[in-house]
């Protein structure tokens, strides 16, 4: 064959055969698997949280030790982190199982909330409580992982995608859960947390004091004895309406004997007088110690002395009064955070501003009694249920009850 008939070359190429195999390409991060990560996250934080508190709760019920504090508080933190943004997406997005991640979210916030008429009235049972809430975490969180998972397994994720919703934004969606909101949600916790207030003010003060729509009240009782005997209970508070303490003065009657609380400091040993002025004038209100002046009337000082108090009382007091008379500035933000009483501290703090005090009183009173005036003995809400029960305990009933208004909230912020 001539040279110029022959075949132009052919180019070597790669054959299918021959080809080296190529790596296998990166599945990309899609809006689904991001999310369904995070709810996987969120669920297995959630069933974390509850396994650790249920064990420490079960170390505290049943062998009254706290070894797991520490590692509970890190994992709650984790779980209220993961909790916060997946319940605001469920706002924005439809893909995620609300009827799971509910439940998930809102449990915590929910047993807190619960817990507070716990607290009110069944406080020695507070570790059956909160035990009693961890178990039900757990069984929640297994519960809403066997319905993700189509039965109790543990695969990762957690939460599958096939479980999401298809469409990736609602504008009903985000209207509903608005409203849902600041509607339901809203109201109803602060309604609850109103209603808590004022069951707690009730029942710590046995009726003492009380939550009104229109303010806070006090309730004036007057006991009576066989023998003519009369001692009339005047709950007081240190700031208040200055017309409070108006009609208080205006009912007392001139035949009487007052046993005034004020705790004296003949050693000086508080470095800052005790004053509420600071408090009254934030909150537009009046001083009890300006407004409060009785005059033709017998008043005999029936309170103790600072130096009947332990060191850790007067301590604590001169940081409370620091607080009170200057007001809360970088030195005492400092010394508060480092500030950790014990068990005991707390209790002598008790003792000293309450249990002391109405004994000494109790016996001012054991000791009037001989004179013919009535006794009128208006000190602090805080001492009056102890105060009834020691009288009760001498014969004294209860006769009349009256009703005054300490501050009511239509009148704060104003200026007297």
């Amino acid at each position: 064959m001539p040279p110029d008939s022959q075949p132009p070359p052919v180019l070597a190429t790669d054959s299918p055969v021959n080809r080296p195999p190529s790596a296998p390409a990166k599945k990309a991060w899609s809006l689904p698997k991001v999310v369904a990560i995070l709810l996987s996250l969120c669920l297995g934080l959630f069933l974390a949280d509850g396994l650790v508190s249920l064990a420490d709760d079960s170390l505290i019920v049943f062998f009254g030790v706290h070894l797991l504090a520490g590692i509970r508080g890190l994992v709650f933190f984790f779980a209220i982190l993961a909790a916060i943004p997946v319940y605001g997406l469920m706002g924005l997005t439809p893909m995620i199982p609300k009827r799971f991640f509910f439940p998930v979210t809102l449990f915590s916030p929910l047993a807190m909330l619960s817990v507070f008429l716990f607290l009110i009235y069944f406080y020695r049972w507070l570790p059956q409580v909160t035990w009693s809430i961890s178990f039900c975490q757990v069984v929640c969180g297994l519960i809403i992982l066997a319905c993700c998972q189509g039965g109790l397994k543990f695969r990762w994720p957690l939460v599958p995608e096939n479980q999401l919703g298809v469409r990736r934004f609602g504008w009903l969606n985000l209207v509903t859960f608005v409203l849902l909101n600041l509607l339901v949600l809203l109201p109803a916790v602060v309604a609850y947390l109103v209603i808590c207030t004022s069951l707690a003010v009730g029942h710590f003060s046995d009726g003492f004091l009380a939550l009104r729509p229109g303010g806070l009240s006090v309730q004036v009782r007057k006991y009576v004895r066989n023998d003519g005997k009369t001692i009339q209970l005047v709950p007081m508070a240190h700031v208040g309406d200055p017309d409070f303490y108006r009609k208080l003065t205006a009912s007392f009657p001139t035949n009487a004997i007052v046993l005034m609380e004020g705790v004296t400091d003949e050693q000086n040993l508080l470095t800052n007088k005790i004053s509420y002025k600071r408090m009254a004038a934030s909150l537009g209100l009046a001083e009890q110690r300006q407004e409060f002046k009785l005059t033709g009337i017998e008043v005999v000082p029936a309170d103790v002395d600072v130096g009947q108090f332990t060191t850790n009382t007067i301590a604590i007091l001169n940081l409370v009064m620091r607080i009170h008379a200057k007001g809360l500035d970088a030195g005492t933000l400092a010394e508060l955070m480092q500030w950790s009483p014990t068990p005991e501290v707390e209790a002598q703090l008790f003792d000293d501003l309450l249990t002391r005090r109405n004994q000494h009183l109790f016996g001012e009173i054991q000791t009037r009694l001989a004179q013919p005036e009535m006794l009128i003995v208006p000190w602090g809400a805080a001492h009056m249920p102890g105060i009834a029960k020691e009288i009760q305990k001498s014969g004294f009933r209860l006769d009349t009850t009256q009703e005054y208004f300490v501050i009511r909230f239509h009148g704060l912020g104003k200026s007297k």
